[in-house]
């Protein structure tokens, strides 16, 4: 697994968002952007990061961030996580790991003893030149937008 790293050019990339709409990195060009990876939409990690970067999104806005939440799961996966939780950013359903495999955030987990791929839960802010300013490894779910603000 070769992570982003800070000072690192992200690579541009495609995906679907819950709707169905293409969304290219291109299209943040100019703005800063946060992307925040998660493994599985509506799992009880998964939505309090999301819920507490929704609750936080004003404020990450008046620094003049966009939000982009990504999983593997699908695009009717995504629409109800987005739905059920009232979120204000795109959820990319990056089925086919072109996101994912970009910022490098696809490998070896492990679990209750077990080891297995998957997304590691990870997020990048990036600035108005598409290059990665911040990497938080250590995701914390229920405090995440602190992390993002403080710094």
């Amino acid at each position: 697994m070769k992570t982003l790293k800070v000072g690192d050019k992200v690579p541009n990339f495609s995906s679907k968002d819950q709707d169905g709409n293409t969304i290219n990195l291109s299209d943040y060009l100019g703005k800063k952007l946060i992307v925040f990876f998660y493994p599985k939409a509506s799992t009880p990690g998964c939505t309090a990061e999301a819920c507490n970067l929704r609750d936080n999104y004003a404020e990450l806005q008046e620094q003049g961030y966009e939000l982009l939440g990504v999983s593997a799961d699908s695009e009717k996966r995504q629409a109800k996580f987005k739905e059920k939780y009232d979120f204000p950013f795109p959820l990319l359903a990056d089925e086919d790991h072109t996101v994912i495999n970009a910022f490098g955030v696809w490998g070896l987990k492990k679990f209750m003893g077990r080891e297995y791929d998957g997304i590691h839960r990870k997020t990048f802010k990036i600035n108005e030149k598409g290059e990665v300013t911040l990497v938080i490894d250590k995701v914390k779910t229920k405090d995440h937008a602190a992390q993002l603000l403080d710094v």
